[in-house]
């Protein structure tokens, strides 16, 4: 059976992203964003993160094409089919952004927001609920000697 630290430390492997040590949320914080640069369109998943899952849109079909110009339909949602390769790939970071963030909180946080289905929301809750509660250099050396 392992130990905490001992966790904490194989959490930080290339296969699992880095897990939460609570007294120090901003190494956190650095941490999780370059394991995120370090993986397949990083800069989307730091985008989800950072600004919100993408926006897909509206669009318009064209259902004919005349003299003046397409005829285009009614509004419509758009679909993963519409969407171009990068647009895709946007939107699969959206999802992995998400399970990068939840399987670096550790059970008590992960169970007080795993309600949030974005990555930002994620995000933003884990930094309101921890970025105040640091503890400061002081405090840790003082609890290394006790």
């Amino acid at each position: 059976m392992s130990n905490h630290s001992e966790d904490i430390q194989a959490a930080g492997s290339d296969t699992r992203p880095p897990m939460l040590d609570r007294t120090d949320f901003e190494s956190w914080q650095q941490r999780i964003q370059l394991y995120c640069k370090g993986k397949d369109h990083g800069e989307y998943i730091l985008q989800s993160i950072d600004e919100g899952p993408f926006n897909m849109g509206r669009c318009r079909d064209e259902i004919a094409t005349g003299t003046d110009g397409p005829y285009l339909g009614p509004e419509r949602d758009r679909v993963v089919a519409d969407l171009s390769q990068a647009e895709k790939d946007r939107l699969r970071a959206d999802i992995h952004a998400t399970n990068i963030l939840l399987q670096g909180l550790q059970r008590d946080i992960y169970k007080l927001i795993n309600h949030n289905t974005d990555a930002k929301d994620i995000w933003d809750n884990a930094k309101m609920l921890l970025e105040g509660s640091e503890l400061t250099k002081d405090d840790r050396e003082s609890q290394l000697y006790d």
